[in-house]
């Protein structure tokens, strides 16, 4: 982590080439086909289950910020969370799929796409490119929903391999000798009872609340921001936090601030960020925390491609996002 001399209880950076990934953050560490990715924690605890997963940023925003780095073929294993799941793709070719058995429904997304992932649906992803990839993730809540809830079949494989997920949220390896504790149960599978309370909607259902294209946007935010999640977004939800797209278009380089931390993502170009007291330079990749109050602008510093995600927290519950 980067923070400027001049303000470093305030502004933090924590740059693309610093990230520290963990791969052994969820149960499906020893799955075949799932088994090579990596996973980072930029701000707040996120959701890993892991005790090697290194927290970049642990101030309190309202919401967490991490990333899934993946290689080619590689998948992250069906799940769901109970607040909001929001992804933009960072590099690479991806596919998100849904439902019970990941068949009820899919998409494919390019750089700077964004999804809102539905909450209360078992959601996976994998990286359908050629070469690695990585995707940015905006988790609702300080705690994230207090973890991962995962498709039966994906417990029951990963026990075929070793690992055991305690009802405490914590994994034990079999393959090292690792055992749980005395008193403590495995987490147990959603029953089939359980799972009828977990939706089906298909592509079509889907894509056009919770699907943005990174030109489409761009094209909205040539003269002004565009909201991408908000009330009045492009995809209109209030999952806990706001997320909006800024394009050379329209930056201005004035100065603002908010009530409360915000961050921001830069999908393409390198962004000069001035604040009371400090300036830096972002690229793709790199992810800023702004405090709350403090003053700050931001524009693209070079000729070419620029657009970056902003994020702020708002004071909406970061409850369910799918409306059926």
């Amino acid at each position: 982590m980067s923070l400027d001399q001049t303000s470093a209880a305030t502004v933090q950076t924590v740059r693309y080439g610093e990230l520290q990934p963990c791969k052994t953050a969820f149960i499906d560490a020893h799955t075949p086909g799932s088994d090579r990715k990596e996973n980072f924690t930029i701000i707040g605890g996120g959701v890993s289950e892991s005790p090697d997963q290194h927290v970049h940023i642990t101030t309190p925003h309202g919401f967490n910020i991490g990333a899934a780095g993946q290689p080619p073929h590689c998948r992250n294993s069906l799940h769901s969370h109970r607040t909001a799941e929001v992804f933009f793709v960072l590099s690479g070719r991806w596919r998100f799929f849904w439902g019970r058995w990941g068949d009820a429904g899919e998409v494919v997304l390019e750089k700077g796409d964004i999804i809102n992932i539905p909450t209360g649906i078992f959601r996976g992803f994998e990286n359908v490119g050629t070469d690695y990839g990585m995707i940015m993730a905006i988790l609702g809540g300080d705690d994230a929903g207090g973890g991962v809830i995962w498709a039966p079949q994906v417990i029951e494989e990963a026990g075929a391999h070793g690992l055991v997920l305690a009802e405490t949220g914590k994994l034990y390896d079999t393959k090292k000798g690792q055992a749980l504790p005395e008193g403590v149960s495995p987490m147990a599978t959603l029953t089939e009872e359980q799972l009828k309370d977990y939706p089906e909607p298909t592509t079509r259902d889907v894509l056009p609340r919770h699907v943005a294209r990174y030109l489409d946007l761009v094209a909205l935010a040539d003269r002004t921001p565009v909201q991408v999640i908000g009330e009045h977004g492009v995809l209109p939800d209030k999952p806990g936090f706001e997320v909006a797209l800024l394009t050379r278009g329209s930056s201005t380089g004035e100065r603002h601030s908010h009530d409360r931390p915000s961050v921001l993502m830069p999908v393409t170009g390198h962004w000069r960020v001035e604040w009371d007291g400090g300036s830096d330079i972002l690229a793709p990749g790199d992810t800023m925390s702004v405090p709350a109050g403090l003053s700050h602008a931001a524009w693209p510093s070079m000729e070419g491609d620029a657009a970056l995600y902003h994020v702020v927290g708002t004071d909406d519950p970061a409850g369910a996002t799918w409306t059926g």
